[in-house]
């Protein structure tokens, strides 16, 4: 069984301005993608994030993008000794408008190898992704960068 996990967050606001905050490079910048995100996430494109806490931008495969409902990503996974070679993980992400005004907002990833590097890759990611959420959180209900100085 490949490595794979679910993280899931509501965010005080409507669905569209929750999806943008992620859609949107200069947005998603102003949370997470503390070194830049270049490119918006339209179906088809390949974007760059880099993160000033961990340096080193990387592409991003857009998938598939339906407004203000899904955004389906894929980006290498670390390289391991497998003979296969590289391969990449693939990220779903849900936007869901809730009675109360909310959003719920779940993130999927998998795809890692059943070994030792998938393991410790797949458990970093749900951290990552985990902390993407609060982020996101903190910045579109209070303006606050959570990331500035968490990570050094």
């Amino acid at each position: 069984m490949a490595y794979e996990f679910t993280v899931r967050g509501r965010i005080s606001r409507p669905v569209h301005e929750v999806f943008e905050a992620v859609a949107d490079p200069s947005r998603l910048s102003s949370y997470f993608t503390t070194g830049g995100a270049q490119g918006r996430l339209e179906t088809g494109a390949t974007v760059t994030w880099d993160f000033h806490d961990f340096p080193g931008a990387f592409p991003v495969d857009v998938v598939e993008v339906v407004p203000d409902r899904k955004i389906v990503l894929r980006w290498d996974a670390p390289p391991d000794d497998d003979p296969a070679g590289p391969y990449q993980t693939e990220v779903t992400m849900t936007f869901e408008a809730l009675e109360d005004g909310r959003t719920l907002v779940a993130i999927h990833e998998g795809g890692w190898r059943e070994n030792e590097v998938g393991q410790k890759a797949s458990y970093g990611n749900c951290e990552g992704w985990t902390g993407m959420l609060c982020a996101m959180r903190m910045w579109i209900e209070h303006g606050i960068n959570l990331r500035n100085g968490f990570y050094k």
